[in-house]
């Protein structure tokens, strides 16, 4: 049990069911939350990880035999969605099988879990960031590996711990694989125009919708877990698992958002226009707080109209999402110089697009 945890779970779940306009509002951020964002979060995980657990592939060993690939490669798993494709890039480096240039590449071209918010919500804009990305992610790698050369390799230490092992199939994960599956349909459904209320109805989404983050939130709170899942659980465990994390960050930006404009009556669009031309740049210096929840924040404002392009690809560029914990945790010195040179591509393309293609994607 996680008091902290369980003490946010609960309070979300208070305001879920609260009267009135506070409970319609959060009801309505939460049904939108789910459908939009967590079943497709699902869906992608639960395929990676099954794939995974099916050709039984040991990415380190492959990565250490393919020395000139190993920038494009790494990068390729960093533009993955959510940060596991980066972990298992900073993991390798710590034990020396890849060339720091691998990490930098990885960590440049990872969105972490905003990039799930983004396919989900706005896929035209997905398709620009997503390979441009991956592109400046592969060019930087190059980059450093070439004026750095084997200066910042690491030594293999021969240890990194694993993630909590929960050994078996429990019943939340396949309670929540279960109301994923219709959750996703519906999800679906909502993302090519179609009306869920009145094929659906307006009672069973709305009901699915609260029972699925629920059940995720129970998860989370419930947790020893920080980011991660262990790559010997099941797939379904590491779907319930790792779906929950980043269920809970993407409620809590949609609330911040939300809450904001409904119950603090401020025009974020205004605010933010008076500061624009240093909004770039505000975009790339959130993408240096660890984790992935001030980069759902961040997309979360593109998507709403509130931020230009230009400062979601900053932010893309810029952010490790959840990948920088196990590297501050593996390797500190690395983890804050690649985090410093991911800051100069960002600056380049960010204000690339700022200043030449202002309206793109907007």
């Amino acid at each position: 049990m996680q008091p902290k945890r369980l003490l946010i779970a609960t309070a979300l779940m208070l305001a879920a069911l609260a009267p009135g306009h506070l409970g319609v509002v959060t009801r309505g951020l939460m049904v939108d939350a789910y459908f939009g964002v967590s079943v497709f979060v699902a869906a992608t995980l639960l395929l990676f990880y099954g794939s995974e657990r099916l050709f039984r592939f040991d990415i380190g060993e492959a990565l250490k035999a393919t020395r000139r690939a190993q920038a494009p490669i790494a990068a390729l798993m960093g533009a993955t969605p959510g940060c596991g494709g980066a972990v298992v890039v900073v993991a390798a480096y710590s034990s020396g099988n890849v060339r720091f240039g691998a990490v930098v590449a990885a960590l440049t071209a990872t969105m972490g879990d905003a990039a799930f918010l983004l396919i989900a919500t706005r896929p035209d804009a997905a398709v620009v960031v997503l390979p441009l990305s991956l592109v400046v992610g592969v060019i930087s790698g190059w980059v450093i590996d070439w004026l750095r050369g084997d200066e910042l390799n690491a030594t293999p230490n021969g240890h990194c711990e694993a993630p909590y092992l929960f050994g078996k199939l429990r019943p939340r994960d396949v309670i929540y694989l279960l109301l994923a599956v219709p959750g996703l349909v519906i999800g679906v459904a909502d993302l090519i125009n179609i009306d869920t209320s009145a094929l659906f109805g307006a009672t069973l989404p709305l009901v699915l919708g609260l029972a699925g983050t629920a059940a995720g939130l129970a998860i989370w709170a419930t947790s020893p877990l920080q980011a991660m899942t262990n790559a010997k659980d099941t797939p379904t465990t590491r779907m319930a698992e790792e779906t929950s994390f980043i269920g809970v960050w993407v409620i809590g930006a949609f609330m911040a958002y939300e809450y904001a404009v409904e119950f603090a009556g401020l025009d974020l669009e205004v605010m933010f226009q008076t500061v624009m031309p240093v909004m770039p740049l505000i975009g790339i210096l959130i993408g240096f707080v660890p984790g992935c929840g001030p980069q759902i924040l961040v997309t979360t404002l593109y998507i709403n109209g509130v931020v230009p392009f230009s400062v979601l690809m900053g932010n893309a560029i810029s952010n490790d999402g959840d990948a920088l914990f196990p590297a501050i945790a593996l390797n500190p010195r690395a983890a804050v110089l690649a985090t410093v040179y991911s800051a100069i591509p960002a600056l380049i393309v960010a204000y690339g697009f700022y200043f030449l293609a202002p309206g793109f994607m907007s």
